[in-house]
């Protein structure tokens, strides 16, 4: 792995490393929608790998793999944080609709109406409805949902039956998948006819419109409001699992 000249080989170790970044962009990549393609995130990941090459000095107390898979993989989710285009500041405000969602369901027993959301917000409807198209292309999941941030994403890691899990992973589990299944058939009639029409017969917005006879823009803010919904509810579930995992677990020093 050195030249004559003593110091790392770049070329011999882009060569010895390169099949490591595919198995990790292909283990992200199970994560991930279908939408993103592995070719980027390979591309990505190899940028992650020079950046290593070039940074990396003996007697850091790490070896060069451990390090270079820390790079690799930060590279990876920062091209995809790149390409994730809703802001954080409306990502917040998203948030606010799901812990008001939370609240009124737990309240009232029942989904809240748009109009008990707008006021438990402190808005008006228009204003409420403005935000909710603003937030177009929001995700069920995020990529950062699993990543190592600080940012306190609503399904950022939970503790279930003693272990972390992301959430796409918490959505992979059954009873998660569960609960989905429910918090769909659980959606308002439009909003269920929405995710219906998007996720499994693949229209657009403005083709969903031309069915429901509404405007697109209309669409779009049915649609951020139902995953605002499912976040709330696959958030609530994965705490309480958490919490029903930590009372299930005995002390140590139990007999």
């Amino acid at each position: 792995m050195y030249n004559a000249a003593g110091t790392l080989d770049k070329d011999q170790l882009i060569a010895r490393y390169a099949p490591l970044v595919k198995r990790i962009a292909y283990h992200l990549m199970a994560k991930l929608p279908a939408s993103v393609q592995v070719e980027d995130i390979i591309q990505n990941g190899m940028l992650g790998l020079l950046d290593a090459i070039s940074r990396y000095e003996e007697g850091l107390g790490a070896q060069f793999e451990t390090y270079a898979v820390q790079r690799i993989r930060g590279a990876m989710l920062d091209g995809l944080r790149e390409n994730d285009w809703l802001p954080r500041s409306l990502r917040r405000e998203m948030r606010r609709i799901e812990t008001a969602v939370h609240t009124l369901e737990q309240l009232h027993g029942r989904q809240p109406s748009e109009g008990e959301l707008a006021a438990a917000l402190g808005m008006t409807l228009p204003e409420y409805q403005k935000m909710l198209q603003e937030a177009r292309g929001y995700q069920l999941v995020y990529f950062e949902d699993f990543g190592e941030e600080e940012d306190d994403d609503f399904l950022e890691r939970h503790i279930v039956g003693g272990e972390t899990m992301d959430p796409l992973t918490l959505l992979e589990n059954s009873n998660m998948r569960g609960v989905l299944v429910q918090a769909i058939e659980d959606l308002p009639e439009r909003e269920k006819m929405v995710m219906g029409l998007y996720y499994e017969e693949d229209l657009n917005l403005r083709e969903i419109g031309d069915v429901m006879g509404v405007s697109e823009s209309r669409v779009c803010q049915l649609h951020s409001q139902a995953i605002a919904r499912l976040r709330s509810r696959i958030s609530g579930a994965s705490k309480e699992a958490g919490r029903n995992g930590r009372r299930g677990r005995q002390p140590a020093n139990a007999a």
